[in-house]
């Protein structure tokens, strides 16, 4: 085993014990779904225990957003969260992307009103990458996976 020096930035900042680690690892996993479990769920056709709910505006849910998702652009969850969300079942929200906190912006707004919430790693950008068919006004659309996200030839990434 190599003993970490000085020789760069990764380790700059020794990592967590074993036990931290675990501990925030698991926690992470309380708060973050990814696409792939999301789609699985959904996919089963049955009740997956959980709405799926897309924070974005108007604009952006037209262009497509997950088939079965609730449309609650984050500002106007103060005000319709209790309308239309039951706070006996958990909400998975998302937004764009990675590179958005939209979703995470939504979570904290229902965390504070009561519900139990996750958010979705990666968002409509992953949905669609990962080769999921997401629904439009014009009906339902589906693009081929991106190998960068999603296997190819397999049935999953095997993690």
């Amino acid at each position: 085993m190599t003993t970490p020096t000085a020789a760069g930035p990764v380790l700059r900042v020794p990592p967590a014990s074993p036990a931290e680690a675990a501990a925030y690892f698991r926690a992470s996993l309380a708060f973050h779904a990814d696409v792939s479990d999301v789609a699985a769920a959904l996919a089963t056709g049955g009740d997956p225990g959980f709405v799926v709910m897309d924070s974005r505006s108007t604009e952006a849910w037209d262009q497509g957003h997950v088939p079965g998702a609730l449309h609650l652009p984050t500002a106007l969850v103060p005000e319709q969260a209790e309308r239309l969300l039951d706070k006996a079942v958990p909400v998975v929200t998302y937004c764009w992307g990675p590179g958005c906190n939209g979703a995470t912006r939504a979570a904290l707004a229902l965390a504070e009103r009561g519900y139990r919430v996750k958010e979705m790693l990666g968002g409509f950008e992953y949905w669609v990458r990962e080769g999921f068919a997401y629904e439009t006004w014009q009906g339902r659309e589906h693009r081929a996976p991106d190998p960068l996200t999603a296997p190819t030839g397999a049935g999953d990434c095997g993690c």
